[in-house]
C-alpha cells in the first residue's frame, strides 16, 4: 500500500462530538476498525479515549489517538468558537487532513462548528461559492435519494443550487455508485415554470448544465416526490431541506411509534405483531437514518462527515464507513470536474 492509500484508509473522529460522547463515539471507532479493516484516528482528550479504549479488545486494530483537551459544544456560537479556539477536535481533525494524515474526518458534534472548521481549515473547491450539507433519505425504491442543502447555505442565489446539483451527483457516484444520477430541484408543482424566482433561475442554469451533458437533470419534483425514489439527488435552500429533514424525521418516528403503540393495544393485536415482527424490524431498518451514517459537507477541499447528534456507535461506524468511500472514489476531485465541465452556467455569483 503506498502513502497515499494508507492516508486515504484513515478517518480522523471527533471523539467529543454528539449527545453520546465519548463512548458510543470510541466505540463506533472500534467497530469501524475490526469489521471494516480502517484506521482510525481518535481526536481528543487522551486520558478520556484510553479509559474507553480499555473497555474492548483491540489486538490488531488500527487505532491511534490525537490529544486535544478542547471541543465545542452544541450550545456554542459555531464560527466564534472556531475562530478563537483553534485546537479543538473538529479543527484538529481538518488538520489531520490537510497535513496528509488523514483522508477524512467524522463528526457528530455542532454541524455548524463543523462547517465553519472545514472552511476555515480545509478552504472551499475553486470555483465553489458555498457548501452544502446532505442527507441520505430511504425511498419506496429501496435506494436512497441525497437531500442537499440541509443547512449548510440558507441563503442561497441560483447558481449555488446549481453547485449542488453538481456536488450530488458527484458524491451519488462516489459513494454509492450510481453511474448517472438524476438529479430533481425541490419546487411546487412538476412545471418548469413553477417555484420562487430563486428556483425558477436555478432550473434555468441546470437545466443548461443538462444540455452540455455535465448532468443527467430530471426536472422539478415535489416535496411527495422525496420519499418516492424517482430521483437520486434532490437539490433545494438550505432552509427547505432543513425542514424537509426535520420534517420526514418526524413522520417516521410518528409512524414507527402509531405502529407500535396498535401492536400493544390488544392481545389479538399482539399475536399479529408476532407473525409480522420480521416485517416491521425491515420497515424500522429502512428508516433507520444510523444506516446511512452521516451528511457529506459537500464543496470543501476534503471529506466531512457530519452525523447525527443523538448517533450511537452503529452510525459513527457507519459514517466511518462513508466518509472512507468518499475519500477513495475522491469526491473533492469529482466535483471540481464537474465544476469544470459544467462551464458558466455553474459559475459562482
Amino acid at each position: 500500500m503506498t502513502q497515499a492509500e494508507s492516508m486515504v484508509q484513515r478517518v480522523a473522529l471527533d471523539v467529543m462530538g454528539g449527545d453520546h460522547a465519548p463512548e458510543e463515539v470510541v466505540l463506533g471507532g472500534v467497530q469501524a476498525a475490526r469489521e471494516l479493516g480502517l484506521g482510525v484516528i481518535l481526536v481528543g482528550p487522551e486520558a478520556t479515549i484510553r479509559d474507553e479504549m480499555a473497555k474492548y479488545d483491540l489486538s490488531g486494530l488500527d487505532l491511534t489517538i490525537e490529544h486535544t483537551e478542547d471541543y465545542i459544544r452544541m450550545d456554542e456560537h459555531p464560527a466564534e468558537a472556531v475562530r478563537t479556539r483553534p485546537n479543538n477536535t473538529m479543527s484538529l481533525c481538518m488538520r489531520l487532513i490537510k497535513d496528509g494524515k488523514a483522508g477524512s474526518m467524522v463528526t457528530a458534534g455542532n454541524s455548524g462548528a463543523a462547517v465553519a472548521a472545514a472552511l476555515l481549515g480545509l478552504g472551499r473547491i475553486k470555483g465553489i461559492a458555498r457548501p452544502a450539507l446532505g442527507t441520505a433519505l430511504p425511498t419506496a425504491s429501496g435506494n436512497p435519494t441525497l437531500l442537499l442543502d440541509i443547512g449548510a447555505t440558507t441563503d442561497s442565489k441560483p447558481s449555488y443550487l446549481a453547485q449542488f446539483a453538481l456536488m450530488g451527483a458527484a458524491y451519488m457516484r462516489g459513494v454509492f455508485g450510481v453511474p448517472n444520477p438524476r438529479v430533481g430541484l425541490l419546487a411546487n408543482g412538476e412545471e418548469e415554470t413553477k417555484g420562487d424566482q430563486l428556483v425558477q433561475e436555478a432550473h434555468k442554469l441546470i437545466r443548461a448544465m443538462a444540455d452540455q451533458k455535465a448532468i443527467n437533470f430530471f426536472g422539478n419534483v415535489e416535496g411527495r416526490d422525496i420519499p418516492a425514489g424517482q430521483v437520486d439527488v434532490i437539490v433545494c435552500d438550505g432552509f427547505v431541506g432543513n425542514v424537509a429533514l426535520k420534517l420526514s424525521e418526524g413522520l417516521s418516528k410518528m409512524l414507527l411509534g402509531t405502529i407500535r403503540n396498535e401492536i400493544y393495544s390488544s392481545p389479538i393485536n399482539q399475536i399479529g405483531g408476532l407473525i409480522l415482527k420480521g416485517a416491521f424490524n425491515k420497515v424500522r431498518a429502512k428508516l433507520d437514518y444510523e444506516e446511512y451514517g452521516g451528511a457529506p459537507l459537500l464543496g470543501v477541499k476534503g471529506v466531512v462527515i457530519v452525523g447525527h447528534g443523538s448517533s450511537h456507535a452503529k452510525a459513527i461506524k457507519n459514517a466511518i464507513r462513508v466518509a472512507h468511500q468518499a475519500a477513495s472514489q475522491g469526491v473533492p476531485d469529482r466535483i471540481a470536474e464537474g465544476l469544470a465541465a459544467a462551464g458558466s452556467a455553474a459559475a459562482a455569483e
